[in-house]
C-alpha cells in the first residue's frame, strides 16, 4: 500500500474513469453508426429488424469475453440487451421510413 494522499488517489482514479466513460461513449457511438447501416439494408430488403438467433450467439460470445474479462457475465447481458433493445428501435423506424 502506498502513503499517498486519498485525495489525490481518488482524483487521479476519478480521471481514469471520465477517460474510459469517454471511450465508451465513442466506441458506442461508432457502434450505432455501424447499427445504423444494417437498419437501412435491412429496410432496403425487406429484412426483420430483429435477428433472434444472432443475438443469443452475441450474448453467448459476450458472457465468455466477459468471464474471460473478470466481468459479471450477467450484467454483460443486461448491457447487450439495452443497447439490442435500442438499435431494433432504429432498424423499425428505419423499415418505417426507407432512406432511398
Amino acid at each position: 500500500m502506498t502513503d499517498a494522499d486519498p485525495t489525490t488517489i481518488l482524483q487521479n482514479l476519478r480521471g481514469s474513469i471520465d477517460n474510459i466513460d469517454a471511450a465508451l461513449i465513442f466506441l458506442l457511438a461508432e457502434r450505432f453508426r455501424c447499427t445504423k447501416q444494417v437498419g437501412v439494408l435491412k429496410a432496403k430488403h425487406g429484412m426483420p429488424a430483429s435477428d433472434p438467433a444472432r443475438e443469443e450467439q452475441q450474448i453467448a460470445r459476450l458472457m465468455r469475453l466477459a468471464e474471460d474479462a473478470d466481468l459479471d457475465p450477467a450484467f454483460a447481458e443486461k448491457w447487450f440487451n439495452f443497447v439490442v433493445a435500442e438499435v431494433i428501435r432504429h432498424h423499425r423506424s428505419a423499415a418505417a421510413h426507407p432512406i432511398d
